[in-house]
């Protein structure tokens, strides 16, 4: 009996350790991909079988070659970073005021309702029917540009900070008035964080207004850079390969400024939902 005992802890110990089951294959994952896949597979047969003609629409191999060759120290390269700067630049601008101006009209809804018809009723307005006035105004210059975008940027911005002090949830603001809260108190310890979520989606909508309406200006104000500029450029010479890599420039640009400030979010408010 004291053999076979001790024998077991022995035979135990010279045992190989289990191996832990393989991974499932996750397709999933690959989802996102299917959408550009079939775009571009789409976008190929219709040249190949030339339903539009290759004058006006280039293969998307051609197109994305041009796009490289163009990035990597061509002269689009010069022109994504004009658009990049005046797009952050105007969304600095429009995050400075439009976040803790949209947080204090919040605070006090009688104070935002005061001036929703005027936030709603430009927000409502395409801002580049504003660009003769921002002309008037600011001249054929850069700062015209980056003013026009902010203006749009500003007021998505401002919405969503309002309406996220606003919509906080009243449990929470019930509860630290009736353990004794000032109402300086709930503001910076509850209506702030509350607000944060809607505040990162007024930012996210916001960068994308900005850039959208920065390539605007650069198409129809007059510039001498900038990713509109290259597009309407290259378009009015039939050069459609450049024309189609600065589409793509531009869009891969809002796409990754979106991305960025999806992570961002999910790193600043990370307690969201519970």
């Amino acid at each position: 009996m004291t053999a076979t005992t001790s024998a077991t802890p022995a035979a135990a110990s010279g045992a190989a350790p289990a191996k832990a089951p393989p991974r499932k294959f996750d397709a999933s994952r690959f989802l996102p991909l299917i959408g550009p896949l079939a775009l571009f597979v789409i976008w190929d047969l219709v040249v190949r079988l030339q339903l539009v003609s290759p004058v006006l629409l280039p293969t998307p191999s051609a197109t994305i070659v041009a796009l490289v060759k163009g990035l990597a120290g061509g002269p689009l390269l010069w022109d994504f970073l004009s658009s990049l700067n005046r797009t952050l630049q105007a969304f600095v601008i429009a995050g400075v005021i439009g976040v803790p101006l949209g947080v204090l009209l919040g605070s006090n809804e009688k104070a935002y309702r005061s001036v929703e018809f005027l936030v709603d009723f430009f927000r409502s307005t395409p801002s580049s029917a504003l660009i003769p006035l921002f002309l008037m105004i600011f001249g054929v210059t850069d700062m015209n540009k980056i003013a026009i975008a902010a203006f749009a940027a500003v007021l998505v911005i401002l919405f969503n900070s309002a309406y996220g002090v606003i919509n906080a949830r009243k449990q929470r603001v019930m509860a630290a008035r009736v353990m004794g809260a000032s109402r300086w108190q709930i503001f910076k310890d509850v209506l702030i964080w509350e607000s944060l979520q809607p505040t990162f989606v007024g930012l996210r909508s916001g960068v994308s207004m900005a850039l959208v309406i920065v390539i605007v200006a650069e198409m129809f104000i007059g510039s001498d850079s900038g990713l509109g500029n290259r597009i309407i450029n290259s378009q009015q010479v039939l050069n459609v390969r450049e024309m189609y890599a600065s589409i793509l420039a531009a869009g891969a640009l809002g796409y990754v400024l979106n991305i960025l400030f999806l992570v961002l979010e999910k790193r600043v408010v990370h307690w969201s939902g519970r």
